[in-house]
């Protein structure tokens, strides 16, 4: 098969691999189709995320068509045309059986792995996919493989970041309901279209980069270039107040530190960003001044799925801006290169077989 591959910091590379086969009875091998690059992508790519393996194939977002199914896989047939989430999950533990998908405990992220074990990625003409009948979800043929990438992380991750940020319970206390969003790379960008669907007034954004600010502004945000200004029209918006809800999507401490600096006391600070840092970017004392509820980790996607397309529908959402780029796997490096430091106004990119 032909893979993007990470090879070292800021290079990746487009190779010839052996092709994935059944490794247990619950697999399956899925024929690619299309496979899109993620903001978490970025983390090993720049540097900020060490442990990778060289020579992993990158990605945890594609569209395919089931190519192979191991002997148990049961709900699927070969030609079913599927999507997946980021990460595998059994469907039976703990954790799966309440709808943490997202911490399986035999569950692996796509596109990792480390020493010699993981799971190889989806940016690639095949991949295989444990738990195949829990972890894999059909889709019709009307959905677009865009629609169903952004399905299988962005979109749901989005709405999984204003469930955390308790953003149903604020619009349904406060008819002058205040959010705010902290980076507008394409999950803050839908976090935004999930608050205003869901009745917030008022979303404050800040993004240092014109591009995004614009598409934030024209889904409805009221939006900021830096820390400072975010921080005056919070102030300003919420006289004096300080905003209810952030939710904050850029891993790095100075986006940490802006999102704690203009929630009011007692509000929700929900971090989605992926953080690689030790250290928080306030103390324990500080958020214990501010009563502050934070809230944290990696969105349970597979749970997410099916409720987050009949709303997608239901609210009639407009996807069509988000995936801006489209390149052939043998353009790996260009493709990177483009979403990783934003050439020509990229919002998204996705790769087609």
């Amino acid at each position: 098969m032909k893979a993007v591959c990470f090879s070292s910091v800021e290079q990746v590379d487009y190779q010839d691999l052996p092709d994935p086969i059944i490794q247990a009875d619950h697999d399956a091998v899925v024929e690619i189709t299309s496979a899109g690059i993620c903001g978490s992508d970025l983390h090993p790519y720049f540097g900020r995320e060490t442990g990778i393996d060289r020579g992993t194939v990158l990605g945890h977002e594609f569209v395919g068509y089931v190519k192979a199914v191991g002997s148990t896989v049961k709900n699927l047939n070969i030609g079913d045309r599927v999507c997946a989430p980021f990460t595998t999950n059994c469907g039976y533990c703990h954790f799966c059986n309440i709808g943490l998908t997202a911490r399986c405990t035999s569950g692996q992220l796509f596109g990792w792995r480390e020493n010699g074990s993981g799971l190889h990625g989806g940016q690639a003409t095949q991949v295989r996919v444990p738990f195949a009948d829990t972890t894999l979800y059909p889709l019709q043929e009307n959905i677009s493989d865009e629609a169903a990438i952004l399905l299988g992380d962005n979109l749901s991750t989005a709405f999984y970041a204003t469930e955390l940020a308790s953003v149903d319970q604020l619009v349904s206390n406060d008819e002058e309901s205040c959010v705010a969003v902290i980076g507008c790379g394409t999950v803050g960008l839908l976090a935004i279209q999930w608050a205003k669907a869901k009745g917030v007034k008022t979303v404050l954004a800040v993004e240092p980069n014109r591009h995004r600010r614009e598409h934030a502004e024209t889904l409805g945000a009221i939006t900021c270039a830096n820390s400072a200004s975010i921080q005056a029209r919070a102030a300003e918006v919420t006289s004096g107040l300080g905003v209810a809800a952030v939710m904050e999507f850029v891993g790095l401490p100075d986006a940490q530190r802006t999102a704690f600096e203009i929630i009011r006391p007692g509000g929700t600070l929900a971090t989605i960003g992926c953080h690689c840092t030790p250290q928080f970017a306030f103390s324990p004392s500080q958020a214990y001044e501010k009563n502050l509820c934070y809230r944290s980790g990696r969105c349970s996607a597979r749970h997410y799925m099916k409720t987050v397309q009949t709303l997608t529908d239901q609210h009639q959402l407009d996807l069509s801006w988000c995936v801006t780029h489209h390149f052939n796997f043998d353009q790996a490096r260009l493709g990177y290169d483009t979403f990783a430091n934003r050439r020509e106004e990229c919002v998204k990119a996705v790769f087609q077989a």
